[in-house]
């Protein structure tokens, strides 16, 4: 049965040769009866071994039906179905039980790889994968042909914005939609990157002129190159481009890097200087044309592999120890645990976290962060109701917000423990009881008081700050 189909492939293969006749594999040597082999029997074990091997293809498969490798794995697995009805059982319940066993292993891949290519979340990258093709049609290529070289803002905030709904595709932990989400983030990224260093390029100076130097001429021939080639990457990144191929272009640049280590720029600090920011531009391009493998290593796609998300989980988990152990203490009366110093070295390990541009990380980093910065805003609220001392002249309408702000601490110490998710009950009256506190300090009359003022604007800003976290920590986000 299909049953670890998310396992790695050669788990998913030990375990059904182990499994397949419902006792330990033999090696195909004998029947129970002491009998040599019977040919039935012998073939199924055939057929077994290319399900094996089919399945690992099948495992690693990430693409649509429309792929060439879809309908090759489909006729083949279509095939072994065939062979496998045709085997004869004579009868015996041993050899119609392998049969059986074989054919619900054949059902069980054919189904798998049929849900991965066409499920919700697999169209959904396709279509993005395909707007991000128009984005650069339109933004890059088509420019590039009528001679504009210009990127506009517009250009690069809508190519970031493909990568923020990429990022928040939902794969439900299946290989196949993980590495086919992986692969697109990794395109659009890589775009991203190149399209923001020529709007970066464009804020430059001038290039030197020719009569500065000897090789200036020849530097801003090759900078022209570059931004020819800078477009033709992106073509290809997007797979616009079906007559050049990265490795075409990988050696261009490279001849490029040569041609440009060879010139004798010694004595010109600012020759010098120039060739270096053009060396660093095609290196900058160069690196974003070895995409073919990517998605293949499990680390790659398999970001809970990954060592930048390692250190955001071990920072997550001491968090959730120290919020325990405060809210504990804070539920008896007394809220003497303050671990306010380690909050903010936490803090400041995560700004050091190496996110590698990858926006998966970059997400599970600034989750983090809020979860620390909520912690803190607790404490510091906590902290400021102990500490308060009114007097008797205070302002009705001040005294009003603290007590809409006593509220909220106890409203956000629920909030800090909740685990559950929208359709719950007490995440509901979470929601209801936070949105009754934003409507009690709209009530709130100042009556010209400033510091009534500014204490209701930064309670309403709380109250926000905690329904947006209330959301973020019930909308089911993965990495």
């Amino acid at each position: 049965m299909l049953v670890s189909m998310t396992r790695s492939s050669q788990c998913w293969t030990t375990k059904r040769f182990t499994v397949l006749f419902g006792k330990p594999f033999d090696g195909g040597k004998r029947m129970d009866n002491g009998s040599q082999l019977h040919p039935s029997m012998a073939r199924l074990q055939e057929i077994q071994q290319e399900v094996a091997r089919l399945g690992q293809q099948v495992c690693a498969f990430s693409g649509l039906q429309s792929d060439r490798e879809y309908r090759r794995l489909e006729r083949e697995l279509s095939r072994l179905q065939m062979e496998t009805d045709q085997v004869e059982t004579e009868g015996k319940a041993e050899l119609q039980r392998a049969r059986k066993q074989a054919a619900q292993e054949l059902e069980g891949l054919l189904r798998y790889l049929e849900e991965n290519a066409t499920h919700p979340s697999r169209l959904a990258i396709e279509e993005l994968s395909q707007e991000a093709q128009r984005l650069v049609e339109q933004g890059v290529v088509e420019p590039q042909r009528a001679g504009a070289a210009e990127i506009g803002d517009e250009l690069v905030d809508a190519v970031q914005e493909l990568v923020l709904r990429l990022t928040q595709v939902k794969t439900g932990g299946r290989v196949p939609l993980r590495k086919a989400r992986y692969r697109a983030l990794t395109r659009v990224c890589a775009v991203q990157d190149v399209i923001e260093g020529r709007a970066r390029q464009q804020t430059l100076p001038l290039p030197l002129s020719e009569g500065t130097h000897a090789a200036v001429q020849r530097i801003n021939q090759v900078m022209v190159q570059v931004s020819g080639a800078r477009s033709q990457l992106v073509a290809l990144l997007m797979g616009l481009s079906g007559r050049d191929s990265c490795a075409h272009l990988s050696r261009v640049l490279t001849e490029l890097l040569v041609e440009l280590d060879a010139l004798d720029v010694s004595g010109n600090a600012s020759v010098r200087n120039y060739r270096k920011r053009v060396v660093e531009e095609i290196n900058g391009l160069l690196k974003h044309l070895d995409l073919e493998g990517e998605g293949d290593d499990t680390c790659r796609y398999d970001l809970a592999q990954n060592d930048s998300i390692r250190q955001i989980e071990a920072v997550r988990g001491r968090v959730a120890q120290l919020q325990g152990e405060m809210l504990r203490q804070g539920g008896a009366g007394e809220f003497s645990f303050r671990p306010k110093a380690e909050l903010q070295s936490l803090l400041t390990h995560l700004d050091q976290v190496d996110t590698a541009r990858n926006p998966c990380i970059r997400e599970a980093r600034r989750r983090a962060v809020l979860e620390l910065q909520a912690l803190i805003t607790f404490l510091d609220l906590r902290e400021g109701l102990e500490r308060r001392q009114p007097g008797p002249e205070e302002h009705p309408s001040h005294r009003a917000v603290w007590q809409v702000l006593a509220s909220l601490s106890d409203l956000q110490a629920q909030v800090l423990c909740f685990d559950g998710k929208r359709a719950d009950k007490s995440y509901m009256m979470l929601e209801e009881l936070l949105t009754k506190q934003l409507l009690a300090l709209d009530a709130v009359d100042p009556q010209g008081d400033p510091m009534t003022k500014a204490a209701r604007k930064q309670a309403v800003k709380l109250a926000q700050n905690i329904l947006s976290y209330l959301d973020m920590k019930t909308d089911e986000w993965e990495y």
